[in-house]
């Protein structure tokens, strides 16, 4: 199976997660929260189907899916067999309108 892709905007939304947790926390903190993230990620390298369809009927129809790791919300498909992560959001964000649209 091929491995995960992150997008260059799960890769942002990674390192703002990152920048918050330091600035609130501390390094520690942030390296934790990184690693985390990363390592719910590269479960998707055996598992790509583990996280469920998404429960918006609109995302769902485009093949979404989430991945929850703790109090973020990984968006990921699967394209051609590959999981793209396309973007890592807190569970609280309404971030529907934050994804591509492909229709």
């Amino acid at each position: 199976m091929p491995a995960p892709r992150i997008l260059a905007a799960a890769l942002e939304d990674i390192s703002s997660i990152a920048d918050y947790h330091l600035r609130r926390v501390g390094p520690q903190a942030a390296e934790a929260v990184t690693d985390r993230l990363l390592d719910t990620i590269a479960l998707l390298d055996t598992a790509p189907c583990l996280g469920p369809l998404h429960h918006d009927p609109v995302l769902q129809s485009m093949g979404y899916r989430k991945l929850v790791c703790g109090r973020y919300v990984c968006v990921y498909r699967l394209v051609d067999g590959v999981p793209l992560v396309y973007r890592v959001f807190h569970e609280s964000r309404d971030y529907s309108a934050a994804l591509p649209d492909d229709r």
